[in-house]
């Protein structure tokens, strides 16, 4: 038990939900090396959600609701750390969920593909039961896409580090949306919309705004887009690391 006055209760939570995730078997060894990094950014910025990222998720969402097929790729950690709520995005803005594993097992696939359905979510993709198609260029298990969902998308989330599927996905014209904590990562300056905050926080906010731009006329949500610099975000994102004492 961690008690709640503990000073890192929250970030010892995640840490939590990390191991147990591994102790399940669908997260490989390194998927614990990567939440230590971007729980290291996220210690920088104060572990709380900056003016930069804030902005970067009103773009986002409304990217997603203007988009025809977009998807929400998830991996081991971002179903460890935020199933329900990923879930509860990809309804509001009508948005496709797929599996997307670096370290593709069918064993991970199958527990990933359960808890997903365990949760209310049925249509799940990227399963060992889906059309799966290949992107060229990408060298190892991330190239798998659904026929209908990745493969097929104008625009896609890719919560957590992934900077192989981003620069890919980018290059084929995709719109590229991601979630990493790592302003200087390959998958942030690959994507053209950069939200560099804890998923944990991250889905539920934008949830709460794709609520509020559902009523907005869609000239306004294609004005946000158009306004948005990623490369100036991202400096801004930047910024927002204190090294100070």
């Amino acid at each position: 038990m961690i008690p709640k006055s503990h000073p890192r209760y929250e970030s010892l939570v995640l840490r939590d939900k990390m191991v147990k995730a591994a102790e399940k078997g669908y997260l490989a060894d390194s998927a614990l090396i990567a939440h230590g990094r971007g729980e290291a950014f996220d210690y920088l910025i104060g572990e709380k959600t900056t003016y930069p990222a804030k902005r970067a998720m009103y773009v986002a969402v409304a990217a997603l609701l203007l988009s025809k097929n977009p998807v929400i790729s998830v991996n081991g950690n971002a179903t460890a750390l935020a199933i329900d709520e990923i879930i509860d995005l990809a309804n509001e803005v009508n948005a496709k969920i797929e599996i997307n594993l670096f370290y593709r097992t069918d064993e991970r696939v199958k527990i990933i593909t359960k808890l997903y359905k365990d949760h209310g979510y049925k249509d799940i993709l990227g399963t060992l039961d889906d059309e799966i198609e290949y992107l060229t260029d990408i060298k190892n298990n991330r190239a798998t896409a659904s026929k209908t969902g990745i493969y097929a998308a104008d625009t896609v989330l890719i919560p957590l580090e992934d900077g192989d599927r981003a620069e890919i996905l980018k290059k084929s014209g995709k719109n590229i949306i991601t979630i990493d904590l790592n302003p200087l990562s390959r998958t942030s300056k690959m994507s053209d919309v950069s939200i560099a905050d804890n998923i944990v926080r991250a889905i539920p906010f934008m949830t709460k705004i794709a609520k509020d731009l559902k009523t907005q006329d869609k000239m306004v949500l294609m004005e946000m887009i158009n306004d948005f610099d990623n490369e100036e975000n991202l400096k801004e994102s930047l910024q927002q690391i204190n090294l100070k004492e």
